[in-house]
C-alpha cells in the first residue's frame, strides 16, 4: 500500500511558476534542494491540484513589473 507521499501527485513551484509536477513527494524535495542551490526563490511543495489553480500569466506579470507576489 503507497501513502500519499509516494504517490505521483506533487508539484514544485517557485517565484517563476510551476517547475515540476507529477513528482513524488521525495522527487520533489530533492528538485527544490536543488533549485535552492541554484539561487531559485520562493519554493514550495504542493499538490498537483493545487497547483493547477495558480494562475500562472498573473504571476508573471507582477515578476515582470516588479510588483511583489
Amino acid at each position: 500500500m503507497t501513502t500519499e507521499l509516494e504517490n505521483s501527485r506533487w508539484s514544485v513551484i517557485s517565484e517563476r511558476g510551476r517547475e515540476a509536477s507529477g513528482l513524488t513527494y521525495e522527487a520533489a524535495r530533492r528538485l527544490v534542494h536543488r533549485l535552492g542551490a541554484e539561487g531559485r526563490h520562493g519554493l514550495c511543495i504542493i499538490t498537483d491540484e493545487a497547483a493547477s489553480r495558480i494562475d500562472v500569466a498573473a504571476i508573471d506579470s507582477k515578476i515582470i513589473s516588479g510588483t511583489p507576489v
